[in-house]
């Protein structure tokens, strides 16, 4: 299979429950389109972040961000799936957008862990849906 033509799919994981469902969407999309997935996750200054429980992992480092990828490894199978995980330190909707050149679709939960829990759209999401340079697709749980 030729992977540099393939449908490629650009998905965004922090370690949300959101999240995780969009990647398990874009590996089940790849399949369908004999595509290839490209995860990201983001990091920057001050680091916060949380694994997939949502609880808040004290490491101020990329570590974080590595884990957070490994964990979403593990919990969605990606047999038959052409899929890369990149680590990029900056915020998490320029990383996104600088991924998505040249992809597909790009794939995000709804919302990640910021603070405003009550949101329908976070806005990291909501930044991708009006700048991406392809078709962006948001998961809810």
């Amino acid at each position: 299979m030729d992977y540099e033509r393939s449908f490629l799919i650009v998905v965004g994981v922090d370690g949300s429950p959101e999240s995780i469902s969009a990647l398990r969407w874009a590996v089940d999309e790849a399949r369908v389109r004999h595509g290839r997935v490209r995860l990201i996750t983001s990091w920057s200054y001050p680091p916060r972040t949380a694994d997939v429980d949502g609880e808040f992992i004290d490491d101020r480092s990329e570590r974080g961000a590595e884990r957070i990828q490994a964990v979403a490894l593990d919990a969605v199978p990606s047999d038959g799936v052409a899929l890369t995980g990149t680590i990029v330190q900056g915020p998490p909707a320029s990383v996104l957008l600088d991924a998505a050149d040249g992809a597909d679709l790009l794939i995000v939960g709804s919302r990640g862990l910021g603070g405003f829990s009550g949101l329908l759209l976070g806005s990291v999401s909501s930044q991708l849906i009006h700048h991406a340079p392809c078709p962006v697709l948001v998961i809810r749980s």
